[in-house]
């Protein structure tokens, strides 16, 4: 009787301490899983403050957008435009398509109301819209800033709606972006020009740009076509010498020329 007594208290205690151990081995199992979930929310943390600090680090440095123009190697390059007004299309079309990146130059109008309008409506002034030359460029060649570049110093930007025996508002300096960034840029070249300290005030207007209209066919590439014109032997040649003087490590070779 004592032996049976025995035994069943023995059986109890051996029940006892197993019920121990595995609640041991629970509470030790969901120690390892509240461990390993704070190492896991602890690393996606750690990932996520390396990113912005990547990320700040990237904002900042002054060669991310060269980076960005490199790795543009890796594939086509996009054509980009550009619409400029200084004066008569004639002259500022002989003069942008002689340099290295601009891909093609057409003389229209922009910036006034009335779709398609022809050029004896344009020259009444009525319209509001201006000579321009829509420029399409390789950006990889030549930059947006470089053509401003080139605009601001082939014409006088401080005449007010005139450019040499050309008056009226149809011949006023004027830029029409395309992009925030071309009218930053555009902003940040007129005030540089305007602080030099070397020029009157610059009145070219910087608006944003609403649509293009080519002109009449005949106006196109009118300076190759009539070289020996008059008004092509004054003003735009005087253009060109403008171009050739101070951009000529940017023209075009002959063979360039003679490819268009």
């Amino acid at each position: 009787m004592k032996f049976c007594v025995f035994l069943t208290f023995a059986a109890a205690l051996l029940a006892e301490f197993s019920s121990i151990a595995v609640f041991a081995e629970d509470a030790s199992s969901a120690k390892k899983k509240e461990t390993a979930a704070r190492a896991k929310t602890a690393s996606g943390t750690t990932s996520k403050s390396a990113k912005k600090v990547t990320d700040k680090a990237k904002a900042t440095d002054p060669t991310t957008e060269e980076a960005k123009r490199n790795d543009r190697d890796d594939g086509p390059v996009k054509s980009e435009v550009a619409t400029f007004g200084s004066g008569c299309f004639w002259c500022a079309e002989a003069a942008f398509e002689r340099l290295k990146g601009v891909e093609a130059v057409v003389s229209g109008y922009s910036g006034g109301k009335g779709k398609d309008p022809s050029y004896e409506l344009v020259s009444t002034g009525l319209t509001g819209h201006a000579e321009v030359v829509q420029i399409t460029y390789n950006p990889k060649v030549i930059t947006y800033a470089e053509l401003l570049d080139v605009f601001f110093k082939t014409h006088d930007p401080t005449k007010l709606n005139e450019q040499g025996p050309d008056h009226g508002t149809q011949y006023r300096s004027v830029i029409f972006y395309h992009s925030e960034e071309q009218k930053e840029l555009a902003e940040a070249a007129k005030q540089k020009l305007s602080k030099s300290g070397r020029t009157r005030r610059i009145v070219t207007e910087i608006s944003d740009f609403t649509a293009f209209y080519p002109a009449e066919d005949y106006h196109q590439n009118y300076y190759r076509s009539h070289p020996d014109d008059p008004y092509c032997q004054s003003e735009v040649r005087e253009r060109l010498h403008k171009v050739n003087r101070g951009f000529r490590t940017k023209l075009k070779g002959k063979s360039d020329e003679q490819a268009k």
